[in-house]
């Protein structure tokens, strides 16, 4: 008997969504239409604030993380952000009333939607992992593979079985095309009975035995999800897995790249004109008190610059304030961590919030960098990375950024093996490159600067 459907992640994240937005309708309905004196609102103001009562929510959910579907899952994690996020939400909304509509206020109405949003959001979440708990979260996988991919085997079921980070697919049974037989067809197919998605990892679909392409076709017919690996591994972690790629990895991400659209170039423009003009003048006020911060606590030079290895492999200098000690690369070069002993007290709380990397905004205004793409690197650490893994110098096909997908979705690199999950990412970016995927590494940004996070 076939297992019941199972929801996807977007399709839980739809739910969830939909779910917060209709609380904060009915919110914002006691809000506008029972707390302010009728007096001072019109048809036009009750547009206005109500789409930015949903705007306001809705950016501040993104850039909190709050669909994570790994923190709703938790139930000590939902009380608290639901409490945190719509009680920032109440008050931008309360704040952006009294400031911008000059409206003043019946208590009670007032006191309902201050009390009972962060309240009813929390309980609606509460529910919502609650529910996850009796429908089936989870789908169950038969994993496909052959002689070229079984080196990886242990590796590759890890990563479906989200050991890193969670998938909602489990990994039931495996076969291989080189190794195991039909023989007893009739059991197989019973097995497969209970698998929701089918996951090939061999060198084509051709290498596939008649039986059980046969057995394939009948579970494409009856709904069964088929992934290759690779479109399971780029959909899932959203990142190009490296050694799943042949050597036509370059025309296919070449030929990708020509295609961005013409909007997607004029998005990029407007995103570095207008972020050159606001970081560029966060620059100029913060330049004042890092000089300060440095001949009392920090003594040496205000900035230090380094050449970059930039697009198509040319070199260019950065600027960044300096965080390290003097001299901190004497016994020559070697890759930054976390935990750094050459950090200083001032430049762990310079790289704590991102100030440090302000003065990268003149290698913008010059054109060597722009404010979204992959992290330059040195020219040493560039030919040692490349002569290891597989199409490093990929990366040097759009110019480096200031922040990236990379830099938002993966830990502060300090090894060969952060050095490749970290190319996965920034090759992701240069196939699908977007408006949407760029606004996400902007939010995302903010969320790292706002809590800290290392990149």
């Amino acid at each position: 008997m076939a297992r019941p459907a199972i929801l996807n992640s977007i399709e839980r994240k739809s739910m969830l969504l939909i779910g917060d937005f209709l609380i904060i309708l009915a919110s914002l309905n006691v809000f506008i239409n029972h707390a302010i004196d009728k007096e001072f609102i019109s048809f036009e103001l009750k547009t206005y604030m109500f789409s930015l009562g949903i705007i306001s929510y809705f950016t501040l959910a993104y850039i909190l993380d709050f669909y994570n579907l790994e923190k709703v899952a938790k139930r000590r994690h939902i009380l608290s952000q639901s409490l945190y996020i719509t009680a920032l939400y109440v008050f931008v909304v309360f704040l952006a009333a009294v400031i911008f509509f000059d409206v003043s206020f019946w208590r009670i109405p007032l006191l309902i939607f201050l009390l009972l949003t962060p309240l009813e959001i929390g309980l609606w979440r509460l529910f919502f992992g609650n529910i996850f708990k009796i429908i089936p979260t989870t789908k169950n996988v038969l994993y496909i593979y052959d002689d070229q991919t079984e080196k990886n085997l242990k590796e590759d079921l890890a990563i479906i079985n989200g050991e890193e980070m969670e998938t909602f697919y489990t990994v039931k049974l495996t076969f291989s095309v080189d190794h195991h037989s039909l023989k007893n067809k009739h059991m197989f197919l019973a097995a497969t009975e209970k698998i929701d998605t089918w996951i090939i990892n061999t060198k084509s679909y051709s290498s596939l035995p008649p039986d059980l392409e046969r057995i394939l076709l009948r579970s494409i017919i009856k709904g069964r999800e088929v992934l290759s690996f690779t479109s399971f591994y780029e959909n899932t972690y959203e990142a190009l897995p490296i050694r799943s790629h042949n050597d036509s990895f370059y025309e296919i991400l070449q030929l990708r790249n020509k295609k961005i659209r013409y909007l997607q170039k004029v998005f990029s423009f407007m995103v570095n004109f207008f972020l050159a003009l606001f970081v560029g003048l966060i620059f100029l006020l913060s330049v004042p008190f890092v000089y300060l911060l440095n001949v009392f606590f920090n003594k040496g030079p205000l900035f230090y610059t380094q050449k970059r290895v930039g697009r198509y492999g040319k070199e260019f200098k950065i600027y960044k304030f300096r965080s390290m000690v003097v001299d901190a690369e004497k016994s020559g070069a070697m890759m930054a961590t976390a935990n750094d002993h050459r950090i200083t007290p001032v430049g762990r709380m310079l790289r704590a919030f991102r100030i440090d990397e302000l003065p990268q905004i003149i290698s913008v205004i010059r054109g060597d960098m722009q404010f979204i793409g992959p992290r330059p690197e040195r020219k040493v650490f560039v030919t040692q990375l490349n002569s290891i893994i597989p199409f490093y110098n990929t990366r040097h096909l759009i110019k480096p950024g200031i922040t990236g997908w990379a830099q938002v979705k993966y830990k502060y690199g300090e090894n060969l093996e952060d050095s490749v999950r970290k190319l996965e990412y920034d090759l992701y970016y240069i196939k699908n490159r977007s408006i949407t995927l760029d606004l996400r590494i902007i939010f995302k940004t903010i969320t790292t600067v706002i809590f800290s996070r290392g990149i």
